[in-house]
């Protein structure tokens, strides 16, 4: 099965270079998309100097948000199964080969690496892992089902999954209506362990309380609306 990894930069110059690397490091991506929305800060120049037949960069001319250029990565991925990786080196590719697992075995069309299960991690932030909790426990109420990592980076899925899902989102909202979209199918889904490496806001962490409240509203109206 070929893989295509997605991975949305938004003025990551300190990560994305080492992130990068790590990618091709694990040598299963046999193509990699980068999608740039619209950086400031020097990403955009180091990602034009990306050469590479695996390597496909894509500029945003205005930036409009992680959820379109996760749209913008789906619509051109070629792969028959998508990785999302997010730039900043919280997540490590070298859980790929676990992520991949359960669809490679055949038992599942989405796996969700989740931060909760008791893998290794930093040991920080812990009003955010209030948030992302409660979020999730929303989303099991509201889809009746037993996720335990709903706004996790490391989402892995069939293509066919997302071949024709609509997705409006433009921000950080794209975890919980994927989610939604993708419990309203019936598919699959298997929670895997990861490890984590979370930065704090200090060290460019993006998301914040604001996302949160628009997370429990596009989770309740996608419990109700297609």
């Amino acid at each position: 099965m070929k893989i295509s990894v997605v991975i949305p930069v938004y003025n990551e110059n300190e990560t994305i270079r080492d992130l990068y690397a790590a990618v091709k490091a694990v040598n299963l991506a046999k193509e990699i998309i980068l999608v740039d929305d619209c950086s400031t800060d020097g990403t955009r120049e180091i990602l034009a100097g990306l050469h590479d037949d695996t390597t496909r960069v894509i500029f945003h001319e205005r930036n409009m948000g992680k959820g379109a250029a996760l749209r913008t990565g789906f619509q051109n991925a070629t792969g028959d199964i998508v990785i999302i990786q997010d730039a900043d080196l919280e997540y490590d590719p070298r859980e790929y080969p676990n992520l991949l697992k359960p669809i490679e075995e055949g038992v599942a069309d989405v796996v969700y690496g989740s931060r909760f299960l008791g893998a290794p991690h930093r040991v920080i932030l812990f009003w955010n892992m209030v948030a992302n909790k409660l979020l999730t426990f929303l989303t099991n109420i509201l889809y009746n089902t037993i996720l335990s990592d709903m706004e996790t980076g490391y989402k892995v899925f069939k293509k066919e999954v997302v071949a024709d899902m609509v997705i409006h989102a433009r921000r950080f909202d794209f975890e919980p209506e994927f989610t939604a979209k993708v419990l309203k199918q019936k598919v699959r889904i298997y929670d895997v362990p990861i490890t984590f490496n979370p930065r704090d806001y200090t060290e460019g962490k993006k998301i914040g309380l604001r996302d949160a409240f628009e997370a429990v509203w596009t989770l309740i109206k996608y419990r109700f609306v297609d």
